[in-house]
């Protein structure tokens, strides 16, 4: 596996990049699609807008469990893209992190001219959009002092939970991310303050309860409004104020604030790049995946097709049968017959497990 910084992309000093397949998301969808493409004997590269492999399972929920993953009866989020990124180390995939795909145009002889904001450039024969919900920010706490201590003390996703573990944390949200880390960092964290801004939640009624019957133990503490400041000491945050839904306020001691006030989806350039769209997910058949645009496929929570399921498992399902369609859109006059790893020895060669 190959991440290539977005100040030093190889199409920077020189010409675009010429590759097999350029894959736009690097979510478990778009990893997988690297593994079937390689299989196939298919060279691809990946650019995704986030700084890390994993698309939302890693940005959003690293650590929670899933337990729909074929074979594996219950599977931490980050525990799976690790496990697809073993998967698909043979294939060397190229990635380019932190960058938005903003160009991509049809040319003349059938390939596409990709292009990202970090200028990075591409011509590839094929594409496939595996960008989840599209580029996506989280909604950010909206107080004044915030962003200067975001990821110091302000965090909108946890990377590791024992980072917290006997700290002062505030945690802002009425979603699953927010109850989840309540519940769990509850007994390890020094102290809980829990802040929504209305009595609804949208999260798990099991958490909603367990999470009442902690503040009911007097385990934590849920106060019911939106902050209204920050308290710092030295650049530091120290404390918060919060304004309840009653018109007053209380302040909180902190040394972390945790927001989990979901994303800004949004399809962005992609939008405008010409694919018929249905409700803001790209259109595509099932037999290729393929959008409107002959060459370009879509797999993933970004398509819609009639009976589309949004689950992992769907997504591995469509990068197969987009990679077999891949293969005989670069080879159109050679049959793709369907070999099998445990049998054949190309696919076992390709893997590393045969001389």
């Amino acid at each position: 596996m190959t991440i290539n910084d977005p100040g030093s992309s190889a199409s920077s000093a020189g010409g675009p990049i010429a590759t097999d397949v350029v894959i736009i998301g690097a979510g478990p969808a778009g990893l997988f699609q690297v593994f079937e493409l390689g299989l196939l004997g298919i060279k691809s590269h990946v650019v995704d807008t986030l700084r890390h492999p994993g698309g939302q399972c890693a940005e959003l929920y690293p650590d929670k469990p899933i337990y729909d993953i074929p074979a594996l009866p219950v599977c931490g989020a980050q525990e799976l893209v690790d496990r697809l990124l073993a998967q698909i180390k043979p294939f060397d995939p190229q990635f380019h992190f932190g960058q938005e795909v903003a160009g991509l145009q049809r040319r003349d002889d059938g390939t596409f001219h990709v292009e990202t904001s970090a200028g990075t450039r591409f011509v590839a024969k094929a594409v496939v959009i595996a960008a989840g919900l599209g580029s996506f920010q989280p909604r950010r706490l909206g107080v004044e002092g915030a962003d200067a201590l975001e990821d110091r003390q302000v965090h909108y996703r946890v990377r590791n939970a024992a980072d917290f573990h006997g700290q002062r944390l505030v945690i802002f949200g009425g979603g699953d991310s927010a109850l989840d880390w309540v519940i769990d960092l509850n007994g390890k964290a020094k102290s809980i303050v829990h802040v929504h801004r209305r009595p609804e939640f949208r999260a798990a009624p099991a958490s909603v309860a367990r999470m009442q019957q902690l503040g009911a133990e007097g385990r934590m503490t849920y106060v019911e409004g939106i902050a209204a400041g920050l308290r710092t000491a030295e650049g530091r945050l120290t404390g918060i104020t919060i304004k309840r839904t009653d018109g007053t306020t209380a302040e909180f001691d902190a040394d972390h604030v945790l927001a989990f006030f979901g994303l800004h989806p949004k399809l962005g350039p992609i939008a405008e790049w010409g694919f018929e769209l249905d409700k803001k997910a790209i259109k595509v058949d099932t037999a290729k995946f393929q959008t409107s645009v002959p060459g370009i496929h879509a797999i993933g929570d970004i398509n819609t097709y009639p009976g589309k399921k949004k689950l992992i498992l769907s997504g591995f399902h469509e990068a197969a049968l987009a990679a077999f369609a891949i293969a005989e859109h670069l080879n159109p006059a050679k049959k793709v017959h369907l070999q099998y790893t445990t049998t054949s020895p190309i696919m076992q060669k390709r893997l590393g497990v045969s001389e």
